[in-house]
Formats: C-alpha cells, sequence, structure tokens
C-alpha cells in the first residue's frame, strides 16, 4: 500500500511539477533514532520530502523540514526562497536541538546557492555538511561523510529526469488547450492533446543530440544559429513537426493542405511554448533567459586559502584542490552553470563573477541578491519578508 501510494505521488506530482507543492515543516523521524543520529535537512517540497524518506527507508536519523515555500531545492536556493535564515528557524524552532547531542547538520548540496554555511554556524553553533546531490546518494554518504567523491556532487539529465521534465511541461499545456479547445474546435482536442506531449518528449528526450548547442559558451565560436536564445532549436523541432505534417498529407486523402497550414500553426505556437526555456529546464546548463548564463567564475589565486569549499558544492566538479599546497582551480570551467554555489560558500571571497565586459560582480551582490524567474537580480524573498516585518 505505501509503495502504491508513493507511485501515485511521484506520477502526480511530476504532472504538477512547476506548482508550488508545500508540506508541512518540523522534525521527521526516520527508523528508530537517538542522541547521536545523524540530522538531515531538506526543503519543503512535498515531492522532494517522499522522495528523500524514500531513500533513508533503512536509516535511523532525523530528517529536518524546512521552509522553501514549497518550491524544489535548488530553484528555492538559487531563487532566493530557501535561505540559511530558514535553516536557522527549523533548527531553532523545531525541536531537533533537544533530541541530538552533536550539532552537525546534512544539507543538500544543490542548496548552496542560497544557504551561507557561515552564517549558519554563527548564529546557531550548528555545522553545515554538504551532503550528496541525489537522496539515491545519502546512505551511502552516511558511512563517510568526511569523504564525498566526485560522482556525488555532479549532477546529470539522464533519460528518466528528461522525461519526467518533458511531462511536467506537456502536463498544464495540453490541459489548458483541452479546456481552450472544447470551446472553440473540439474535433481537435484529442490530436492536439497528443501533439502536445510528443513535442515534449522529442524536445527532451533527444537534449543529449543539441545540448553543446544550447551553451552560451558556443556564442563565442559562432555557432550563433543554435542558440537557444536566436530560436535555432525551436526551428528545427518545428521543422519535424512540419515534415511529419506533410508526409501524413501524402499519405491520407483525408488531411488535406488546409489541415497542413492549420496544424503547422498550432505546431509552432506549441514547441515555442514547450520550448521556451530548455536549457533551464535542465540541470546541466543556465536558463537562456537569465543574463547569468554569460557570466564567468574567476578564481582569485592570492586570496585563496584552499579550504575546498567550491570544490564540495560545485554541481559540475569544475574545481580540483591541492590541500598539500592550499590552492584551487578550476580545470572543468567549461562545465559551469553559473549557480554561484562555489562564490557563496568561499570564506574568503576569492571567487567571483565577472561579465562579458570585464566589471566584477562581487560576493557579497551574490550572496545577498538571488536570481527572480526573469533572470534579474532581487534581494531574496526571505530578506523582503523580514524588511516587512521590521516596518
Amino acid at each position: 500500500m505505501a509503495s502504491l501510494r508513493y507511485v501515485l505521488i511521484n506520477v502526480l506530482e511530476t504532472l504538477l511539477r512547476m506548482l508550488p507543492l508545500p508540506r508541512k515543516t518540523g522534525v521527521i523521524a526516520i527508523g528508530h533514532p537517538g542522541r547521536h543520529s545523524p540530522v538531515l535537512l531538506t526543503c519543503n517540497y512535498h515531492l522532494t520530502v517522499e522522495r528523500v524518506k524514500k531513500a533513508l527507508r533503512g536509516l535511523d536519523c532525523y530528517l529536518l523540514v524546512a521552509n522553501s515555500r514549497g518550491v524544489n531545492v535548488w530553484c528555492a536556493a538559487a531563487g532566493g526562497l530557501f535561505t540559511h535564515h530558514d535553516v536557522i528557524s527549523a533548527l531553532k524552532t523545531s525541536g531537533i536541538e533537544d533530541l541530538v547531542e552533536q550539532r552537525e547538520v546534512i544539507l543538500p548540496q544543490l542548496a548552496a546557492s542560497g544557504i551561507e554555511a557561515r552564517q549558519v554556524q554563527q548564529q546557531t553553533g550548528w555545522r553545515v555538511i554538504w551532503g550528496p546531490v541525489y537522496a539515491r546518494d545519502v546512505p551511502a554518504f552516511l558511512q563517510d561523510p568526511r569523504h564525498k567523491p566526485p560522482a556525488m556532487r555532479q549532477v546529470s539529465f539522464p533519460l528518466r529526469d528528461r522525461v519526467e521534465m518533458a511531462a511536467a511541461w506537456a502536463f498544464p499545456i495540453s490541459a489548458i488547450a483541452a479546456l481552450v479547445l472544447l470551446l472553440v474546435w473540439r474535433a481537435a482536442l484529442w490530436p492536439l492533446v497528443l501533439l502536445v506531449w510528443g513535442i515534449a518528449l522529442l524536445a527532451f528526450a533527444s537534449f543529449p543530440l543539441y545540448a553543446r548547442w544550447l551553451d552560451a559558451k558556443h556564442d563565442r565560436v559562432g555557432l550563433v544559429f543554435f542558440d537557444f536564445g536566436r530560436g535555432g532549436i525551436q526551428l528545427i523541432l518545428w521543422g519535424l513537426c512540419v515534415l511529419a505534417l506533410v508526409a501524413v498529407a501524402l499519405l491520407s486523402d483525408g488531411f488535406g493542405w488546409g489541415d497542413v497550414l492549420r496544424w503547422g500553426v498550432a505546431t509552432l505556437v506549441l514547441v515555442v511554448i514547450v520550448s521556451i526555456d530548455l536549457s533551464g529546464s535542465t540541470p546541466v546548463l543556465k536558463s537562456g533567459l537569465q543574463g547569468d548564463r554569460l557570466l564567468r567564475v574567476r578564481l582569485d589565486a592570492g586570496k585563496c586559502k584552499g579550504a575546498g569549499a567550491c570544490e564540495q558544492v560545485c554541481p559540475r566538479n569544475c574545481f580540483a584542490v591541492d590541500r598539500g599546497e592550499h590552492t584551487a582551480s578550476m580545470p572543468g570551467a567549461e562545465r559551469c552553470v553559473q549557480c554561484g554555489a562555489c562564490i557563496v560558500q568561499c570564506p574568503f571571497d576569492a571567487l567571483a563573477f565577472v561579465d562579458p565586459a570585464g566589471t566584477t560582480i562581487p560576493p557579497e551582490t551574490i550572496r545577498r541578491f538571488k536570481l527572480n524567474m526573469m533572470g534579474e537580480r532581487r534581494r531574496s524573498g526571505v530578506e523582503q519578508e523580514q524588511h516587512q516585518i521590521r516596518r
């Protein structure tokens, strides 16, 4: 029964993934935890909590759910909806301090772009340990929390995740389209719904074939036609749809050229909507709608002390730390997704963003101002709430 419930939650909440889906915050006891059991913290996005609970099955630990406004970890942290203020509040008000003697909390690595570990320790006495990117790796990580291999630190976008993202786009679009067509064009309802799902699955399933062309770094080597911002990928997807429509017209007596024209316009609209932010719908590329995709991380070797925070929080394994020489380098800089986690966590401010004009964006700006959906840096939602309370 529990397994069926988990499957139903995954299916339903994957279809509704674009919406905030909060659950109650607080402490969840996993197994039979004691006073020396590990404490893990996650956001209050319902699907995330369910998946983390499943990954922790069979372990004895505490799971602390903090307020992220019902948004998943990475999006909430990047957008200022999940910050150290929320972690501090959870640690101080949940009662977890009365349940355990140790003062270490394991946070999801993808929260590092919004949660300042130093602030958590300074204000609560709890030391932050950055856990793995994926919940499935938590049991292995808990065997040796001091050592997190590169495979646990790096995000990926396998076929299963791509299908989930296709469903997350296709469901709301097809639902809205169906409601409209019920009023104006009922005969086209099911063909259009199937078309939406087909376009979404095609766009995301084929992602590895064109992923490198979506990368803004290719702007500098002339592959401008395939840049997301110039619509190259949309034109290719639409062209494939039009070819399919032409083939149907040639092979079917009941489907004429007028139908090709009407459905060609419909597919153009659907392709644009479904692929409005292909790169931003992945964990391996920066959103094509955000100017931050053109930034690069600059490492100041004079300030770097080799603390290693950058290596522990980078979701693309861009950094290498020489602990003998106490230095860091960026051999994987071309993989950077400009999340800013390394900048937020560096205790010596040795990292900063630099824009194409050569202007430096200081660490304090990255820590205080987060990206909204339009790619503009604004004061984090939590800080805005606190500002309103003070007023």
